[in-house]
């Protein structure tokens, strides 16, 4: 069960007003007694409501966000809308609002997924047995290649983006982002950027494409940690090239005998995890595709993980963050810039 805490002086939510605005809605919840918040995260805030007997959660972007794209909460509440009758991994909707008025932002109210969401900071703690990491490799491959397997035109999710070069407009709006926020010169990052556009595949039929599919954003039932329970963080939902969703998760998937930098930040290089070729097999037997030029969107994945990384580094050198760990990214970087070009040269 994931642990909130106490909101800060600087969080002006009021409860009065948040159950007025139930009421006014006729919305079948019972009066909120609590609010907290989830501490993790690094985009949109994520609040827990308590009532009497039951424990929702309400979502609104950070003060000052440009309300677009990841920020977008009416266009999270339309996916989740639209997923749910064919995916029964996400949570209920409950209610949208764009009135600002209401709680000084638009924000959206969902039902709460009870569970466990496995963590670099937590899973090694549990103790979790080999063969349990076993298990839940093969289900979260399985996962996505269900949610790839959506019909996106019978169901409406087509409306969720433009899939007719997709690939492309993320390779030069990464590319993009990358020299923006440039601030060390590092030569690995410049050539993956050269190979990124001389080398790309043909694209697949689009699907429904979760954008962060990993193992902080699945929830397993507190009675059985090799069953899942529900997906969150679906506020970079669109269509387009399924094997990008495949290549982001791959570039999360980092195995023993990698640099024990990147161990901080991910559990995959715990016993029993798949490797990232078992991944990638079980993948295509399950879903019927061809993955023969799966190394460019694993080389993407681990671009795209070093630009976030670097924008975020930039905001720390600019003076916009005091944050200490933002301040030592930069090895981070360059680590994830020397291995998509070593990928990218096999």
């Amino acid at each position: 069960m994931e642990k909130t805490v106490a909101l800060t002086e600087q969080e002006h939510i009021s409860i009065n007003r948040l159950n007025q605005f139930l009421s006014d809605r006729s919305i079948a919840i019972e009066p909120i007694e609590k609010i907290t918040r989830f501490p993790g995260g690094y985009s949109n805030l994520t609040y827990c409501l308590q009532t009497n007997s039951k424990q929702y959660v309400l979502r609104m972007p950070p003060p000052g966000a440009h309300i677009k794209s990841a920020h977008d909460m009416g266009r999270e509440f339309k996916v989740l809308q639209l997923l749910k009758p064919h995916f029964n991994l996400v949570p209920t909707p409950i209610v949208y609002e764009a009135d600002e008025s209401i709680m000084g932002l638009p924000f959206y109210i969902m039902e709460k997924i009870e569970g466990t969401i496995l963590r670099a900071f937590n899973a090694p703690k549990l103790m979790l047995a080999p063969s349990v990491f076993a298990i839940l490799s093969e289900k979260l491959i399985d996962t996505l290649v269900a949610l790839h397997a959506i019909n996106i035109e019978q169901t409406g999710l087509i409306q969720l983006g433009k899939p007719e070069g997709y690939v492309n407009r993320q390779i030069e709006g990464w590319i993009k982002r990358y020299y923006a926020a440039e601030t060390d010169t590092i030569t690995s990052m410049n050539e993956v950027a050269e190979w990124l556009k001389l080398y790309q595949p043909k694209t697949q039929t689009p699907t429904l494409l979760h954008n962060d599919f990993k193992y902080d954003n699945i929830i397993l039932a507190d009675n059985n940690l090799t069953n899942i329970v529900g997906v969150l963080d679906w506020e970079m939902a669109t269509v387009g090239d399924p094997l990008m969703d495949l290549g982001a998760m791959l570039a999360y998937w980092f195995e023993a005998e990698e640099n024990e930098v990147f161990k901080n930040y991910n559990l995959t290089w715990l016993p029993g995890n798949y490797t990232q070729t078992q991944l990638i097999e079980r993948y295509a037997a399950k879903s019927g595709r061809d993955l023969s030029d799966i190394h460019f969107y694993y080389v993407f994945g681990l671009f795209k993980n070093a630009v976030i990384a670097q924008q975020i580094y930039h905001r720390w050198k600019q003076g916009h963050s005091q944050d200490a760990r933002f301040g030592a990214l930069l090895p981070m970087i360059q680590l994830l810039g020397a291995k998509a070009l070593k990928v990218a040269n096999k």
